[in-house]
Order: C-alpha cells, then structure tokens, then sequence
C-alpha cells in the first residue's frame, strides 16, 4: 500500500509539472536566455544603452516578478526571423520608441498590465491620457537613472511641455523646485488625480496642506477665499510678488474689500467717507504720500492673521 501511495504522489507531481510547463509555454521567456535572442544583436553597441536595464529594477532576474525583453515588446518572431530577407527587419511585436509603429494605447496597456496600481489607477481619462501621452512620453526604461524619477532632473522633463510653468520658475518667489528640495510630483500625480489640476490630493489646499500646515486650521475666524481655495491668492510655479501672491497688497484686498472702514484715515485725504477708491475708507497705497509707502504701510500691518485667526475681536484676523 505505501508503495501504491508513492506512485500516485509521483505521478501527480510529474503532472503537475507537465500542466506547469504547459502553462508557462505561451508565456514570454522571462530569462537570460530568453533575453539573449535579443542581446546577441541588441548589445553594447547600440546607440542608446539597452543593457542598461539590467542595472535597473526591470533586470532582477532573481525576481520573478521582473520582466524580459519578451515581456514588454512581445516574442517578436517576425523582427527575429525576418522571413522576407529584408535589409530592414519587421518592426517588433509592440515598438516603445517615439513615433514608433504602436499608438500610445498600445505602449500604455503593456506597463499597465504590470503597474495598475497605486497611483497610477487614475491614469483612464486623466489630461495626459486624454492627451495622447504614453509612458514612454515621460520615461526612460533601458537607463539606470530614469530623469523623470529624480528630484533634481524631473521639472527639465515635465517642461518640455509646460513651458508656461518653467517660464513662472524664473520668479523671484517660488517653490524651491529649481534648488532640487522639490518635484513637480510632490503636488501633481501624472497618471491621473480625482482632484484639479492632477492634484496629489483631492483639492488643491489639502495637497498645499502636505507642507503648510500650520494654514490648516481650524480657526475661529476662518478667512472664506483661504478656506476655498489657496490659488484665489497665490500662484504655486512661482510670482514677482513675494509670498507667491497673485499682486501686492493692498490691492490684492481691494480686489474682495472696498468700503468697510469709517472714512478716510489718511491725513490730508479730501475724499467722502465710504468713497469707493479707498479700501475701506482708507486711500490705496498708490495714491498716499511717497514717505506712506516708503514705511510700507498695507492691510496686513493690521491683519496679520490672514489665513485665519482666533482672537477675540472678532473676524479682523489680527495678530
């Protein structure tokens, strides 16, 4: 009987590797000597580095879960046995190059078929989708140091298209993204947000939030337009006005508040009280003496607190 039981318990092992074998059959060769239909010609002679991806996380052949060269650009039988004869070997099965034969969906559905999660589960119908971006539109895969991974090097690629943005880095008040301390993707994920503006975080204060939290809150006296929106008063890539505000104070104020304060203050002013080219009874900046402005006199000499406040005069967000 225990003889009986040993042939059973071999004979299914022995199918069980043969169901394996059969399984792994239609799968790509994921190893070296998969790699090496493509290496023998594909070597260090190539213009650009293509065994470079063996110093990268795509070439861990110890383990399983990394790909071959079968993997991503498929068993390519054509392109390796070039029936015709041509000069000009058939393209391969999926070709990554820029203006490649594959459209960009094509490129996409092979990375997504390892990469589908974390955040790049918003990538259908994000704004890069949508505008025919594919992976390799932003990476570099046969390289050890991929630029689009790297603090340093990343805003160069995101701005071969955002010019606008690179433009607004040059400022004298900006993110410190041009010393390297930060990437555009500490506030944007580029597969996809379920916030604006391919925000990390579902609104734009909550990803400015990640850093400034001392402006979270919650306050007693809450200040609306900081509240609903951190770009209703600053521009993120950077302004000529120093806190990356939208224009200088007061006339950023004066853009929401014209006429709460109890007349003129200034002296010398021959204005009615309530007059609307005050702010709030008081003369803008422009219009007072040289020697006011010279002293820098504006709304937040009095209102400090301006992203919220919990003093006890009220709504004036003083300090």
């Amino acid at each position: 009987m225990n003889a009986y039981r040993k042939v059973i318990v071999v004979l299914g092992l022995a199918l069980s590797a043969l169901g394996a074998s059969a399984a792994r059959a239609d799968e790509p060769d994921r190893s070296l000597a998969g790699d090496a239909v493509c290496t023998r010609c594909h070597d260090e002679t190539e213009a650009k580095p293509v065994l470079s991806i063996y110093q990268t996380a795509h070439g861990v052949k110890a383990d399983e879960r990394t790909p071959g060269c079968q993997s991503c650009h498929g068993a390519s039988a054509a392109h390796v046995k070039n029936p015709e004869g041509t000069s000009t070997r058939p393209p391969v099965d999926v070709d990554f190059a820029k203006g490649g034969t594959n459209t960009a969906e094509i490129i996409v559905q092979t990375c997504i078929g390892c990469h589908q999660n974390g955040q790049r589960s918003h990538w259908d119908g994000s704004e890069h989708q949508r505008s025919g971006l594919s992976c390799t539109s932003c990476h570099q895969i046969h390289t050890h140091s991929d630029p689009v991974l790297s603090k340093v090097s990343q805003p160069e690629v995101c701005f071969t298209c955002h010019s606008t943005q690179q433009a607004q880095f040059h400022r004298i008040s900006t993110h410190p993204v041009s010393a390297g301390e930060m990437a555009c993707s500490d506030c944007h994920n580029p597969h996809g947000s379920i916030g604006p503006h391919l925000m990390l975080k579902n609104s734009v204060n909550e990803t400015c939030y990640t850093c400034h939290a001392d402006r979270r809150g919650p306050f007693l006296w809450e200040h609306s337009p900081v509240s609903e929106d951190c770009t209703n008063c600053h521009t993120p890539h950077g302004s000529n006005n120093a806190p990356l505000l939208k224009a200088r104070t007061p006339w950023l104020c004066q853009e929401c508040h014209t006429s709460d304060h109890s007349g003129p203050m200034n002296s010398g002013a021959n204005l009615p009280e309530g007059d609307a080219t005050t702010i709030n009874g008081l003369l803008p900046l422009g219009n007072q003496a040289p020697r006011s402005q010279m002293n820098g006199r504006n709304c937040l000499s009095c209102h400090a607190l301006i992203h919220g406040s919990n003093h006890p005069a009220g709504a004036r967000f003083s300090r």
